[in-house]
């Protein structure tokens, strides 16, 4: 996917100005939120709190450990049977893929859900070399029907109507004209199905990885998940290597998190959990299983202040609470994570210059945090970017000469009390509509007044006061 990150303000301002995908997003975002809060406190505020801090050490610790559980893991998987694989960047990761694929002499790839593949790019390396892939969750195949990437982390198709998700249907399915959702679903549902049947590949990302069994685990809700990874004969999953759990205790806490927090259920209706290819008696399954661990600049994030945020586990719940991106949608930051947590992942994964507007698409409101299962503190590390774009030399220029004048005339009681002379007369003549950039400000929001006179003005009036009596 190509990265626009750097023309969030434009995208921005088209998505505004897009009635059908407000209403969508705001009615998708409030869904998830009301359904998120009643799912994680069910059991009371304390019992929802305990669980999300627990679920927080359990990624941490994973963290502190990840390249014994690394090792852990892989041991592990081979030792059931699974092919394991390294991928320091996208073009390896694809480059395996298209191995797998050579090898196993496959024609068609049933895929499910995964932000990993959506990360490296994947779809359009197997269209490039002639392979049939299908995106097989309804949200997803949507989207590639009508050529768009995902704008949720969750739900990718959040941006649409349900009445546009029918005139998609019609239009590249030839769907029956209908409104009834339904409907919509069973025709989908029935396309689909001869997907599962033909496929000679799936491909899948993973939740977690327990690394002492070496089990790769999935949650999902519409069975494609579970028909990509046992139907055809050959399995491979694409996972980031901060995906890694140490044992299934902590494997028991983090699957009562993700489902609350994504989609507001205490247990997703499939669970799977994967300990390799099928054998001798098994009923059904793959024939080879290959799990490509995914660095692609992981590693880099690791060794600096924001490794916290490795910890994600992709619930999407702090996009359902940002105020930015209930108004912007996805699309408008520029690549595959949106909201919050795209706001700090986007500039650490393809490098600040290439993202320079994501760390102040944010209000700084906190709910990111307040809302996280594993209690990233997201405003911390925007704040940090933000920092790190001045220390850079990446800020707006313009703006950077407004900031050292402001500075420079604070350094200076002198210049203060002129610089607050020069404000209030200057408001006296232009009133509460500012002059550009200021003037952004002032098109929705009244601008205070400055008092008539200022602290110093008062002291100096009340010492000589004081001093005449």
């Amino acid at each position: 996917m190509e990265i626009q990150s750097n023309n969030f303000v434009s995208l921005s301002a088209i998505a505004i100005r897009n009635s059908e995908m407000q209403k969508a997003v705001s009615k998708g975002t409030r869904n998830g939120y009301d359904k998120r809060l009643a799912a994680m406190f069910a059991y009371g505020e304390e019992h929802g709190e305990a669980m999300r801090q627990q679920a927080a050490e359990a990624k941490r610790r994973a963290l502190r450990q990840l390249p014994e559980l690394l090792e852990m893991a892989e041991a592990n998987m081979q030792a059931n049977g699974i092919h394991v694989l390294w991928a320091l960047d996208a073009d390896e990761a694809n480059r395996q893929v298209m191995d797998i694929i050579k090898r196993h002499e496959v024609k068609r790839v049933a895929k499910g859900k995964s932000m990993a593949t959506e990360e490296i790019g994947l779809n359009h390396v197997l269209e490039t070399n002639g392979i049939d892939v299908v995106e097989t969750d309804l949200g997803e195949y949507i989207i590639q029907l009508n050529h768009e990437p995902p704008s949720h982390i969750v739900a990718p198709v959040i941006h649409k109507t349900k009445e546009e998700i029918r005139d998609i249907f019609i239009e590249k399915l030839n769907m029956p004209p209908t409104d009834d959702a339904a409907e919509m679903v069973a025709f989908a549902r029935k396309k689909l199905r001869d997907i599962f049947l033909s496929a000679d590949l799936g491909v899948s990302g993973g939740n977690f990885i327990i690394a002492e069994t070496g089990t790769l685990c999935l949650v999902e809700n519409e069975a494609n998940g579970r028909m990509c990874t046992t139907m055809p004969r050959v399995h491979v999953a694409v996972v980031g290597i901060e995906k890694m759990v140490e044992n299934f205790e902590d494997y028991a806490t983090l699957t009562q998190v993700l489902p609350r927090s994504s989609t507001g259920q205490h247990m997703t209706v499939y669970t799977s959990m994967i300990n390799g290819p099928k054998r001798p008696g098994d009923a059904d399954g793959p024939e080879h299983v290959y799990v490509i661990l995914l660095d692609n600049g992981r590693s880099d994030i690791y060794a600096t202040k924001y490794a916290e945020a490795l910890a994600c586990i992709r619930c999407g719940a702090c996009q359902n609470a940002c105020p930015v991106y209930r108004s912007t949608g996805g699309h408008a930051y520029g690549w595959v994570y949106g909201g919050p947590i795209g706001a700090v992942l986007t500039p650490l994964f393809v490098g600040l210059d290439k993202a320079k507007p994501l760390p102040q698409a944010s209000s700084l409101c906190g709910s990111c945090k307040q809302v996280c299962p594993v209690d990233i503190d997201l405003p911390r590390m925007l704040l940090d970017l933000r920092h790190d774009t001045i220390q850079q030399g990446l800020g707006d220029t313009l703006w950077n000469l407004g900031i050292k004048s402001w500075a420079w005339g604070n350094s200076s009681p002198r210049l203060f009390e002129m610089g607050g002379m020069a404000a209030r007369l200057g408001q006296g003549v232009i009133g509460q509509n500012l002059p550009a950039p200021l003037g952004e400000w002032t098109k929705f929001r009244d601008f205070p007044s400055f008092a008539p006179k200022s602290f110093r003005q008062l002291w100096r009036e009340r010492q000589k006061a004081q001093a005449q009596s």
